[in-house]
């Protein structure tokens, strides 16, 4: 029996570039010859591409790379990085048609796929109902999300969506401020104003202000620091105000898209705070919706620990384009 077709996989987003060859093993993808480095290393998309290949000892045969931002007619304009590629001009490589796919659609595709130390259960039951949709979002760079549209007879559809771009609503008093400040800065605060790596920033300097206080922190890595040696440090206020933030809009995600099947937190964020994250009132939030708090206590959540999970699901859509 000949050996699966081999595919070039790839997640792209703000900050890093990753690359793999992928095929499918029993049914389910398998990532091989994975390489991570800075996007900033090349100054294009397809220079990036071409270095990942000539490491290779073998050439793919088409595949699928997740990006962040939307795709619209097989071109990507990356929202937070100056890179920018079309699926015509990945096709000069060489090496079969090369899909392009919003960086959280392909997460969705992967969220099935995930178990045991894959996964950090983050509240809630421990499990979702498999025929029922799920959803992943979450913050990074930027804050994306996406989810898996599912039925009882096994079908699914995983949404390419930019809703880390609508509204940031506020819950309480001290977001409507948080809200007018930043509308001061921005005509239209969207939630990754708030919920991202940036987001941290400007979250922290609208409650300093509140708060009557001077800082100058521009640094998000520097306020998760700080906040995790101290949370009871102004950096940990801010670090909890953003779990809680991202438990709203999380929840929102779930009611929005009926998600029954779970609700999947990605990016690079949320692992690298997960204890404290688990310790905020992030879950809280999420199950605070009103009259649908019975139906948001039944939904689980959990933080996606699984590094490659955004390859897995680019493997995912290559496969079923074959």
């Amino acid at each position: 029996m000949s050996p699966a077709p081999l595919h070039l996989v790839g997640d792209v987003g703000g900050t890093n570039a990753r690359f793999a060859l992928s095929r499918m093993v029993d049914g389910v993808p398998r990532v091989e010859h994975h390489e991570s480095f800075p996007a900033e290393d090349h100054p294009t998309f397809l220079d990036g591409v071409r270095a990942f290949l000539e490491g290779c000892n073998e050439r793919p045969d088409g595949g699928a790379i997740a990006v962040a931002g939307p795709v619209t007619d097989g071109f990507i304009d990356l929202t937070n990085s100056p890179w920018r590629v079309s699926e015509a001009e990945l096709a000069s490589l060489g090496v079969g048609p090369i899909r392009l796919i919003n960086d959280f659609e392909a997460l969705a595709w992967a969220a099935p796929l995930l178990e045991g130390d894959d996964l950090s259960h983050l509240g809630g039951p421990q499990t979702g109902d498999q025929h029922q949709t799920l959803a992943v979002l979450g913050p990074g760079t930027g804050f994306g999300v996406s989810a898996l549209a599912r039925d009882r007879w096994g079908s699914a559809v995983a949404l390419a969506s930019e809703g880390g771009h609508v509204d940031f609503p506020p819950s309480d008093t001290i977001e409507d401020e948080v809200l007018r400040i930043l509308r001061r800065r921005y005509t239209r605060v969207s939630i990754e104003r708030l919920v991202c790596g940036p987001g941290l920033v400007n979250l922290h300097r609208a409650l300093a202000e509140i708060d009557g206080r001077p800082t100058s922190i521009d640094d998000p890595a520097e306020i998760t620091r700080d906040a995790l040696a101290d949370p009871r440090s102004p950096c940990g206020a801010t670090l909890a105000r953003f779990c809680a933030i991202l438990g709203s809009v999380a929840g929102d995600v779930a009611l929005t898209t009926g998600a029954r099947g779970g609700v999947y937190i990605a990016g690079g964020i949320a692992p690298r705070i997960l204890d404290f994250l688990k310790a905020s009132p992030f879950r809280e939030r999420f199950e605070q919706k009103g009259r649908f708090t019975p139906y948001m206590q039944a939904i689980p959540t959990w933080v996606i620990l699984h590094k490659q999970a955004a390859l897995l699901g680019a493997a995912k859509v290559a496969c079923r384009d074959d």
